[in-house]
């Protein structure tokens, strides 16, 4: 097979196992393994050998190590010193230990043992740092631990490329190698932080001057795979001088505009990689070694847990944050995939044994999004002292909330839930704003802000919040999912009450209005909108006809804004020729001609009229189908002109 027919036979391969996964909603890293085995020498054997895909493979690694540097940020390490060099020092040194124990226990050396360590030491950024996204819990105390942790198992993967190709030579030899190789690795690193940054700040600012997109990504493919060379003539990995690359730019102004241009070889050659990893593992030694393999398995879950629950207790966590710390870190990770490659290159085990712990590292991480699903449930199972917690967080919600009637509940108290609050306050509306950052409610409180610790995607916080009493509920987080539980709950409790949701672009907009919400404001349209009136204004259109353009795009887009409720203190002749059009509602008593009818009988449409909503004991239904009947009690929310409302009452009324 030629070098076109392997890329596009892997191409291939990836692109169909990896969407299969991506709707199974599993993580794509598995997706890659699966291709590995499947076209592999132990299965199909498409790829008799493999060294030309590990050739191509090296370079998923180096860009992965290079995305590393990136984030290696010296003010960011200093800020959270105490979990990473504290939290996280502790679990990577005393999981290597523990290893170490277990292999001179079975015969397999010490060296092993501090490899194998440090491959069980890992867990997953990749797979952690999304879910903690999605869940919005990485400002959380637990969420806060698990990045500390996981920054610094990043760091440690950096001396242990170096050290286990060096276990490989004999004892004579290995501590003058580990020495020399960890004594270039310092001198690089020196000259990184006391010449290289400066240096590379002014390459890149000549780079940027020339104000072109494929020459700053040639300048950053050049200095990734240059220091890379570099490093490997001098002995060291290839991966170490991609480290240093990201390093050297970190601390420059052009970090972001170059992290999201390696992204895309990052993330193609990591597959590749991920590709070759597979490819090691037999599943028919796996068929033959199966207890072994479930005997790693659960001395890496239940062991890792168990002593990252421990040892984050002893930093100070609750039992409950504790044992949430333990759960998200007990499974491998994608870095345990990178030291196994160099645990078989250096042939420190044997095949029996490195088919064994890839094949539990395999399983972990497919483990890893079920274990974080339950891991709420499994803490309030086991922990004894986290209902009092919880029940101390609820009653502290309820507290702030017992005198407050008709109010707002914001769910997230980010820039703009702030923002929100301001308007509110302004108005003489009260509101209670929720949020799961400890740091931000500890300070908005001191200043006098209403806001509590709580996550607002639980049943019993929106209760404790007053959501009974309350006037409406506004998620100013972009943040689908989470929304999507918050709408659940209120339509639980109070199916009446109005919920207004944020979200970043309209692609979310029929899931969310489905689920409840009486708004769904995106954030692209809004920008959309200001973007083109502050144009209009300067390309000089009146100010009053941009007004009216404003007027008219959000009284089409936004239902609740179309029209509004008039008062006698409301004259037609003050309103422009959009805002005609009013909102009127009309109840249905006993007798009514609606009641038992459906809308598509009543034709409200013939007379001009729209149903704005239909208010029920047990639903809101802002859009009801032409085949909802109504009921006695409806309240019906009509829009329309003056006359037509009034045609269309009739109609509803006496038919």
């Amino acid at each position: 097979m030629n070098s076109l027919q392997l890329v596009l036979l892997l191409l291939a391969a990836a692109v169909l196992v990896v969407t299969l996964f991506r709707r199974l909603g599993l993580p794509p890293i598995l997706g890659y393994l699966l291709v590995g085995v499947l076209i592999g020498p132990h299965a199909l054997n498409f790829i008799k050998d493999v060294s030309g895909a590990e050739h191509l493979a090296e370079f998923g690694v180096v860009f992965l190590m290079f995305s590393i540097g990136l984030e290696f940020s010296l003010p960011k390490l200093y800020a959270m010193k105490r979990v990473v060099f504290g939290l996280g020092l502790m679990q990577v040194l005393l999981t290597i230990v523990l290893a170490v124990g277990l292999s001179v226990g079975t015969g397999l050396g010490w060296q092993a043992g501090v490899a194998l360590g440090g491959v069980f030491a890992m867990s997953s950024t990749a797979v952690l740092s999304k879910l903690l996204a999605e869940r919005l819990e990485l400002e959380s105390p637990h969420g806060r631990d698990v990045i500390g942790v996981l920054l610094f198992q990043d760091l440690a993967v950096v001396p242990l490329l170096i050290l286990i190709p060096a276990f490989s030579r004999p004892p004579g030899e290995m501590a003058l190698e580990i020495a020399w190789a960890m004594g270039k690795a310092a001198v690089v690193l020196s000259l990184v932080l006391f010449l290289g940054q400066k240096l590379m700040r002014r390459w890149f600012y000549i780079v940027a001057r020339g104000k072109s997109a494929e020459l700053f990504m040639l300048n950053v493919l050049l200095i990734t795979l240059g220091l890379a060379h570099i490093t490997e003539m001098a002995g060291l990995s290839l991966a170490l001088g991609a480290f240093v690359a990201g390093m050297l730019i970190s601390e420059t102004e052009y970090r972001y505009q170059v992290e999201e241009d390696i992204k895309p070889f990052r993330d193609v050659l990591m597959g590749l990689f991920f590709v070759t990893v597979g490819m090691l593992l037999d599943v028919g030694a796996v068929l033959d070694y199966l207890p072994w393999v479930l005997l790693a398995l659960a001395i890496l879950l239940l062991g890792k847990f168990g002593l990252i629950a421990a040892l984050s207790r002893s930093f100070g966590a609750t039992p409950g944050n504790a044992m949430r710390v333990g759960l998200w870190l007990c499974a491998g990770g994608e870095f345990g995939f990178v030291l196994l490659t160099e645990i078989s290159a250096s042939s420190l085990v044997p095949e029996a044994v490195l088919q064994v712990v890839l094949t539990a590292l395999v399983l972990s991480l497919l483990l890893a999004p079920l274990i974080v699903l339950y891991s709420d449930k499994l803490v309030l199972r086991f922990a004894a002292s986290e209902w009092l917690m919880r029940s101390m967080e609820l009653t502290k919600i309820a507290a702030q909330t017992m005198s407050t009637e008709k109010h707002a509940i914001i769910c997230g108290f980010g820039r703009s839930g702030q923002y929100l609050a301001r308007f509110l306050s302004r108005e003489n509306i009260s509101y209670v704003a929720l949020d799961l950052d400890p740091e931000r409610v500890r300070e908005a409180a001191a200043a006098g802000e209403t806001v509590v610790y709580g996550d607002a995607a639980r049943r019993e916080t929106l209760v404790a919040a007053g959501v009974s009493r309350a006037s409406v509920v506004i998620v100013s987080f972009a943040n689908t999912i989470a929304a999507e539980k918050v709408l659940h709950h209120v339509q639980e409790l109070r199916p009446d009450l109005p919920v207004v949701v944020r979200t970043i672009d309209e692609s979310d907009m029929d899931t969310l209005s489905r689920a409840g919400a009486a708004e769904v404001v995106p954030e692209s349209l809004e920008a959309s909108i200001m973007l083109a009136s502050h144009a209009l204004v300067l390309l000089g259109v009146p100010m009053n006809r941009v007004l009216k353009m404003i007027r008219d795009i959000r009284g089409q887009r936004y239902r609740l804004l179309r029209g509004f409720f008039h008062g006698l203190s409301d004259r037609d002749s003050d309103l422009s020729e959009t805002q005609q059009f009013r909102l009127h509602s009309v109840a249905l008593g006993a007798g009514a001609y609606a009641v038992g009818r459906s809308l598509e009988e009543l034709n409200l449409a013939y007379f001009g009229v729209e149903i704005s909503a239909v208010r029920r004991r047990d639903i809101r239904a802002l859009e009801p189908l032409p085949e909802t009947r109504f009921r006695e009690g409806d309240v019906v929310v009509l829009l329309g002109s003056v006359a037509s409302l009034e045609a269309a009452e009739l109609r509803l009324l006496k038919g």
